[in-house]
């Protein structure tokens, strides 16, 4: 009965605020709404879903008073949520509900809502619709500042899974002292802040014997120092021993080992040029809000589980790779790797160690390569590893090593350049060698592929231009080679119009050599767009941020709508 009590609440708010001449507060949100029909696709395999239309719909509406705010999101997946969505999220219901009271000081929050501690590696409660994800918070949260220099949060939550909660209670603390004022170092172009959180999830275990306390607690600390153009932070988390599910989908007394993580990140930037270096060590940081995840059958009959859709999840580790645009660069994308997973004998983890380099660096204008607008030129090389070390899969066992590397997951080594040849034309060149290893994917093999994209913006006007992109793909595996290409034109500021297709022409399966032709267009005035667009959606793995989650092929029309208020 709350969230209906929120419901009513906000509505009797937002009759108030009708009223001339009063000030009663100020009612905003927003409408969200994404709809497919689908299709019989022969080409792709692709079969139309009993219900062919689906769609997600969003509408939030928030309520503020002074120091007082108030909210909910009704949610609505009527007939049914898009494909591969969290089968959760079904029917209409209130999705998130809140009050929240804040003054200079102290902030109280009850109901629903976001938070992170550091980097999101203990804990961080976020929303994407895109992927399907909103793994906000349901409890009561805390934040108290004493003064401009020191943050202290304290929460007390259950993590939302579909219309309802997860069974794991979640305590949370975490502080940040901001100490450049403290220790006089504005005075030297400098600036530090420390940080420490902890987080506790709490859920009773149904088997006898179990090795592991019902209550998981994970501790964190970090670092953030600013010296002029320099810049080094890091964060480093420890996880206590905890069960995790075994091959067959159930808790087990296998693994059960602490965990931990190491992340250090540095870098310098000048008016010519800069640098990022990004490194991280993942060792058995699985923390969901449920340690056993539900298993579903989705709209083909094939058996599936919630962490296919994110669910349950209470940290945040995203892929730290490059994240590119065009199509061909995105197909074979990684996902990180936090957990223990032993497949079969041959496919055993127990985390990831690597990291990633970023240079970028522009050409002055006026000089011999630079021209007269000058020339940008980026670099980053990311790779990522299996932990070395000992592993046995029978009985199911390892023994890692805390330096060094073992086999290779993924690695991204890309160039782009990017010039301005005048005021009408933009030009991009960009190429990437990429290497996935598939196995620990989904069981095929090893792929090396070089791309290479090229692009051209043409400013017709001050409002009006048209882009051409193209590229190619050189694969030594899986479906081989591609070449795809997108042609946009924008008559105003307005409006916009595209086509693209990507086109897997190499493969060795004739049944695979298909078009992924798609087209459409979208509008925009003021607050409202609208866009639509019909053709195919390759299968395979959808990257928001560096977070991932797997879409099935299909075919048919998408009709988006969205606005604020």
């Amino acid at each position: 009965m709350t969230k209906y009590f929120f419901l009513a609440l906000l509505s009797f708010c937002f009759l108030l605020n009708a009223q001339e001449d009063k000030d009663y507060g100020r009612i905003y949100g927003g409408i969200e709404s994404n709809a497919q029909y689908y299709l019989d696709d022969v080409g792709l395999n692709f079969t139309q879903p009993d219900e062919p239309f689906r769609s997600n719909n969003y509408l939030f509406l928030n309520y503020n008073f002074k120091k007082f705010t108030a909210g909910f999101q009704l949610e609505s997946y009527e007939p049914n949520a898009l494909l591969n969505y969290n089968p959760l999220f079904n029917g209409t219901d209130l999705g998130t509900y809140f009050i929240d009271y804040k003054s200079e000081k102290i902030q109280v929050t009850v109901g629903h809502f976001y938070e992170q501690f550091g980097s999101g590696i203990l804990l961080r409660a976020w929303e994407d619709r895109a992927l399907g994800i909103n793994s906000a918070l349901r409890g009561t949260r805390v934040k108290y500042s004493p003064n401009d220099n020191i943050n202290i949060t304290a929460l007390y939550a259950r993590q939302r899974s579909g219309f309802h909660v997860t069974k794991g209670d979640i305590y949370g603390f975490d502080t940040d002292f901001f100490l450049g004022e403290w220790l006089n170092l504005y005075e030297k172009s400098q600036d530090l802040s420390i940080g420490l959180s902890y987080v506790g999830r709490y859920e009773a275990v149904d088997f006898e014997n179990h090795n592991f306390d019902e209550l998981t607690n994970a501790y964190s600390f970090r670092f953030d120092y600013i010296n002029n153009s320099f810049y080094l932070n890091g964060e480093a988390t420890y996880k206590e021993e905890d069960g995790i599910v075994d091959s067959q989908g159930r808790l087990s007394n296998d693994f059960v080992e602490p965990g931990h993580a190491f992340q250090l990140n540095f870098g310098y930037s000048s008016l010519n040029y800069g640098v990022d270096v990004t490194l991280r060590r993942v060792q058995n940081m699985g923390f969901l809000s449920e340690r056993e995840p539900t298993t579903y059958t989705d709209f083909q009959g094939e058996l599936t589980s919630s962490l296919d859709f994110l669910d349950g999840i209470m940290n945040f580790v995203p892929a730290l790779t490059k994240q590119h645009h065009s199509q061909l660069s995105n197909i074979y994308v990684y996902q990180a790797f936090n957990g223990v997973s032993f497949v079969d004998p041959e496919i055993m983890r127990a985390g990831e160690t690597g990291g990633q380099i970023d240079f970028f660096y522009s050409i002055p204008k006026d000089t011999g390569l630079g021209g007269k607008y000058g020339t940008n030129i980026s670099i980053n090389l990311a790779s990522w590893y299996n932990l070395p070390g000992r592993y046995t899969f029978s009985p199911p066992n390892y023994n890692v090593d805390f330096f060094g590397i073992g086999n290779k997951f993924f690695s991204d080594y890309s160039i782009e350049i990017t010039k301005k040849l005048s005021d009408d034309w933009h030009l991009g060149a960009t190429y990437i060698d990429q290497y996935s290893d598939l196995r620990f994917l989904d069981g095929r093999d090893p792929v090396n592929a070089d791309i290479v994209v090229a692009d051209a913006t043409y400013n017709i006007t001050e409002t009006k231009s048209v882009r051409l992109e193209l590229e190619k793909m050189w694969a030594t595996a899986d479906r081989k080679d591609w070449v795809g290409g997108t042609l946009e034109f924008n008559p105003n500021e307005n409006f916009s119009v595209y086509v693209w297709d990507i086109y897997n022409y190499g493969s060795d399966k004739p049944e695979e050599q298909v078009h992924y032709l798609n087209f459409g267009g979208s509008f925009r005035k003021g607050r409202y767009r609208i866009a639509l667009n019909y053709g195919r959606q390759r299968g395979g793995l959808v990257c928001v941020g560096g977070v991932c989650r797997f879409v099935p092929e299909s075919s048919g029309f998408t009709l988006a709508f969205n606005t604020s208020f």
